[in-house]
């Protein structure tokens, strides 16, 4: 698949999936094809520490659902790769998704991918989510897009940010313009 979009919000139709979702939906539009996860529901274990993915090349942990994502994000061109805020800096669950890709990087596994990251806050803390996710996509040598920021708590708050729609907007056309550059 071209486009992977990942929502790490626990709220399954929350204002981070709304972010990512109106990437892909611009994307798919202009015929390319997109894969949507969320992490909503799914089982990902932390990063235990036990260093095993050194020989193994791939997590230890092996009975959650981190497995079936990694394999995506390993498939993908492009990432979108969104986070809420919670206490300035990205949610638990998005956070082992991101600890877990250790095991990728002895390989370089991700390399050479672009990615754009999305963060949604309440009110305050994006730009420390944004950082965050940023290293994750440096460590693992992206190449980097652009970034969408959101506010919005109550699901579908998010739309009435216009700043972030029209950033969600522009990061969909960067994809574009890199996956079809002579369209």
């Amino acid at each position: 698949m071209k486009v992977l979009g990942i929502s790490g919000s626990m709220r399954r139709t929350g204002n981070t999936a709304l972010l990512v979702t109106t990437i892909l939906d611009r994307v798919r539009a202009a015929g390319i094809e997109t894969d949507y996860v969320t992490l909503a529901d799914m089982d990902i274990r932390p990063c235990t520490g036990c260093e095993a993915c050194k020989q193994a090349k791939w997590c230890a942990t092996e009975d959650d659902d981190w497995g079936a994502v990694a394999e995506k994000m390993i498939d993908c061109e492009v990432l979108v790769f969104g986070a809420p805020t919670y206490y300035y800096d990205i949610n638990g669950q998005t956070k082992n998704l991101i600890d877990r890709t250790y095991s990728l990087y002895h390989d370089r596994r991700l390399s050479g991918r672009k990615a754009v990251a999305v963060a949604v806050c309440a009110d305050r803390g994006c730009e420390r989510s944004l950082e965050t996710i940023e290293g994750f996509l440096n460590t693992h040598e992206f190449s980097y897009l652009g970034y969408v920021s959101g506010r919005g708590y109550a699901p579908g708050e998010v739309r009435r940010d216009e700043r972030a729609m029209l950033q969600a907007q522009q990061a969909a056309d960067k994809i574009i313009n890199f996956l079809r550059p002579d369209d």
